[in-house]
């Protein structure tokens, strides 16, 4: 008999800055989870397409978000050359579907394009809304950027995003990052905990452990 399929479900955005906060326990939690829990990751989509530059006052709230990851989640810190450099724009759509169409290349590309999304934004002060940051960041990866070009406009791709969308909605997630826990056909939130790892793997021990017990 085959045994029912443990995810934990990673709902993110490449461009949002908690789930860059989020990177180091995150990458610790996925290092120390149980053998049997598959890591699946999750594109909720933060902002859909536009050319229009960011209002003033988004600017104002996202900044706000930046000094509180730095005075909260130690080792974090951003280059706030960013904001006068660029022309900022409420558009992660375009980086959603880079890291989609690097996962179509290789699997184990989608957690690099990840980071070199997130790298180009926040520390080299990169605009990732646009396509010709994302062909680097493409490079960056070792993707076949011509490819790479060609998938990231693609109908198949644009399918892909909104699938993920969807996914993230049915298990009622509307925030970046969050962890969803699907085991045994229940689904489960685990608090994002963004200086500790073992306080989420603790939650998700105790998930498997109570149902495996009850017999459910």
């Amino acid at each position: 008999m085959v045994q029912p399929t443990t995810i934990l479900y990673y709902v993110h955005d490449p461009m949002c800055s908690w789930c860059y906060a989020f990177g180091q326990s995150w990458r610790a939690l996925q290092q120390n989870l149980p053998v049997d829990v598959k890591v699946v990751y999750v594109l909720g989509g933060l902002a859909p397409d536009t050319i229009e530059p960011m209002p003033a006052s988004l600017r104002e709230t996202i900044q706000q978000a930046w000094r509180r990851i730095e005075q909260t989640v130690p080792g974090v810190h951003f280059n706030w050359e960013f904001w006068s450099k660029n022309t900022p724009m409420r558009s992660t759509y375009p980086a959603c579907r880079a890291v989609l169409a690097a996962k179509k290349q290789r699997t184990e590309s989608e957690p690099e394009m990840i980071e070199a999304i997130q790298t180009a934004y926040y520390q080299h002060a990169m605009n990732p809304s646009l396509a010709a940051t994302l062909q680097i960041c493409a490079g960056e990866a070792g993707l076949d950027v011509q490819a790479f070009n060609k998938d990231v406009i693609s109908p198949d791709i644009e399918h892909a995003l909104q699938r993920d969308i969807q996914l993230a909605r049915s298990m009622n997630v509307y925030s970046y990052p969050s962890l969803r826990l699907v085991h045994k056909d229940a689904v489960f939130p685990i608090a994002v905990d963004y200086r500790e790892h073992r306080t989420m793997l603790t939650e998700i021990e105790h998930i498997l452990s109570a149902r495996s017990s009850s017999g459910d």
